[in-house]
């Protein structure tokens, strides 16, 4: 009897889930089928007309009225009341009533379920990017392999705390988000950046939540609460994106409010001359008013704008690039300039030392030493790459970080030892020595387009330390993609003159400014805002932040920081410009597509308002012609959730 018990209350346990499930799924699409509900109601009216008694027809018709626009009815009432304006919901709310009231029932709630549909597609359009990623939540498995003075303990994935390690097993999906500290893999992060080849990942390499581990097995460090991962805080983005307006939908709305008071002002009078200057009669004059109340709606205007927009930052979110607000895709296609960070931006961002060269060109472990001694607390990518290369001389984690160093903005890093005075910086820090036996030599490595480092003692040159850091292997074929358009390209970069005119050479640049100091960055890029109309910054978020927030568009590349989110206008989730590349096309598809949608709503309400005049069109006609345009404008917008790249052109 127990066992049946149990039977029977785990099948009610899966029988309440799946109603809840299912309730779940309708409140997300009650929209939808509220104006599904309302279409069939429609149909069976239309179907059944002359079998039905007539105050069943008209129940039907009342009832597709109130299912399809209750919602619509209740947000134009309450923005009129907190708006204290006409909005176009109410527009349509009367012309569906005025039509039933001259007997046009099917008319009316048709134009009833039409306008209730497209409200029900742009809804669905908000959900679209916010699903997708929500899908990626859901994959956030529920448990983790937290290791524990060398012990692997599973534990509630709630129960971890940022700095803890935990273990990622090959086939397993990541946990939380963290950053690889041993083992290498690749990993499926295609529900981020829409790419679906797997990322090659390594020690000291982000990885996301949700994400799937495919080759290797892995120990992480979480770097972010569990509770708030960084896929939480895309979506929290996307949503924040969504209602945020471009000025021209603030325009289209600002339009919206006026031309409605002009509407029903036209209607009014439509109403009333007619019989006078026509010979209408009184029941032609109203018919005729109210089909203009019902073409001259701006409803296909109305919706030229955000179904286009929303798709736009919907696919967006789904390919790995993250915009703040349409208004900046709106303006990428002004830009006129880019204005480039090098580091981790036109380059990958991990250099690595290709010379070491000392006086009497050998390796002095001392020197090797006071480098690390130096280095070992910084996470600048040259100094990260001077502690990798040490490895080959000494072992560095046993050598403990100086505490005694002061930082010299700009140019370097000095620091104390037994009397002696350390350096380490580019040649800002320090004045040339009559002995400067090093010059040639750096002069050589500045035209391979190296950076150099020079190591110091007592402000003689001891050492030069030179890197390089390699082009990313798309940014050559983006740099021309965004010349091919009319955009000045321009790179900021810390390196010396030399330096930065052979990079800027190599990668096929405008320009370059050398020398920049990220706090120089903020006025290079207000005299770049007085050359050109509107400039772009491209850099990590983190060290250009200032920058970023200058320029008329920030776009920061690669992260999965809390900065870069904050500070850009766009977040490219994945280091590659072909991203940006990728939003300038998905921007100019969108321009045009709103270019398209106001054109025809336009040409739309003027050919149907001149045609009720002439009184070549009847009411029905008038509902389709002027819901059928909402529809296809709609549908023309909504287009852009499969956008597809295409080649740009200038």
């Amino acid at each position: 009897m127990s066992e049946l018990t149990k039977k029977i209350t785990n099948n009610n346990k899966t029988h309440s889930q799946l109603v809840q499930g299912v309730l779940a799924k309708g409140r997300k699409h009650k929209e939808l089928i509220a104006a599904l509900v309302s279409g069939m109601l429609i149909l069976m009216a239309w179907a059944f007309h002359d079998s039905l008694p007539e105050g069943r027809y008209i129940t039907l018709n009342v009832l597709a009225f109130f299912i399809g626009g209750y919602a619509k009815a209740k947000e134009g009432i309450t923005e009129t009341l907190a708006d204290k304006t006409l909005n176009v919901e109410l527009l349509m709310i009367l012309a569906a009533i005025g039509s039933a009231i001259i007997g046009y029932w099917v008319e009316g709630a048709i134009l009833i379920f039409i306008f209730s549909l497209s409200g029900a597609m742009e809804t669905y359009t908000m959900q679209k990017s916010e699903r997708d990623l929500s899908n990626l939540m859901h994959l956030q498995p529920d448990q983790a392999l937290r290791i524990n003075n060398g012990k692997e303990e599973l534990v509630s994935v709630d129960a971890l705390r940022i700095g803890d390690l935990i273990y990622v097993k090959p086939g397993e999906r990541m946990p939380a988000d963290g950053k690889i500290v041993k083992g290498k893999t690749a990993i499926d992060e295609s529900a981020l950046t829409g790419e679906s080849i797997p990322v090659e990942k390594s020690i000291d390499d982000p990885v996301f939540t949700g994400t799937m581990n495919q080759s290797g097995s892995l120990t992480v460090k979480v770097t972010t609460d569990s509770s708030e991962p960084f896929v939480q805080k895309i979506m929290t983005l996307v949503r924040s994106a969504q209602s945020e307006k471009s000025p021209a939908q603030l325009f289209i709305e600002r339009f919206e409010n006026i031309y409605v008071y002009i509407t029903l002002a036209v209607t009014a009078f439509m109403m009333v001359l007619p019989p006078f200057i026509f010979g209408w009669s009184w029941n032609e004059t109203f018919y005729r008013a109210m089909i203009l109340l019902v073409v001259a709606s701006p409803c296909a205007l109305v919706a030229s704008i955000t179904p286009a927009t929303l798709s736009a930052i919907s696919t967006s979110a789904r390919r790995g690039m993250l915009v703040k607000s349409g208004v900046h895709l709106e303006n990428f296609d002004k830009v006129t300039a880019i204005a480039f960070d090098k580091t981790g931006t036109l380059t990958v961002g991990r250099p690595e030392v290709t010379d070491f060269i000392t006086k009497d060109e050998e390796v002095d472990e001392t020197i090797v030493k006071r480098i690390v001694q130096i280095e070992k607390g910084s996470s600048h990518p040259l100094a990260e790459a001077m502690i990798r290369f040490s490895k080959t001389y000494l072992d560095p984690t046993t050598i403990e970080a100086s505490d005694e160093m002061t930082e010299v903005t700009g140019k370097g890093v000095k620091a104390a030892f037994d009397g002696d005075e350390w350096a380490i910086g580019n040649e800002k820090l320090f004045t040339a020595s009559a002995d400067n036996w090093y010059s040639e030599q750096a002069n050589i490595l500045k035209e391979q387009a190296k950076t150099l480092v020079y190591i110091m003692k007592n402000n003689d040159v001891v050492a030069i330390v030179a890197l390089k850091d390699d082009i990313r292997q798309d940014t050559i074929e983006a740099i021309k993609t965004f010349q091919s358009l009319g955009i000045e390209t321009i790179m900021l970069t810390g390196d010396n003159e030399k330096t930065a005119e052979a990079i800027a050479k190599e990668v096929g640049l405008d320009r370059y400014v050398a020398s920049c100091m990220p706090e120089d960055k903020v006025n290079v890029l207000k005299t770049l805002k007085e050359e050109f109309d509107t400039i772009m910054m491209v850099g990590d978020g983190i060290n250009d932040a200032p920058a970023l927030a200058t320029a008329h568009i920030g776009v920061a590349m690669g992260a999965g920081t809390d900065v870069a989110l904050e500070t850009a206008d766009i977040v490219l989730i994945k280091n590659k410009l072909a991203k940006l590349v990728d939003l300038f096309s998905l921007s100019k598809r969108m321009n045009t597509i709103v270019k398209q949608n106001i054109f025809f709503s336009i040409s739309v309400i003027i050919l149907l308002i001149v045609s009720n005049l002439f009184q070549f069109i009847n009411l029905p006609l008038g509902v389709v012609g002027h819901e059928g345009s909402t529809i296809l404008v709609i549908l023309n917008g909504l287009r852009l959730l499969k956008f597809k790249q295409a080649p740009l052109h200038g």
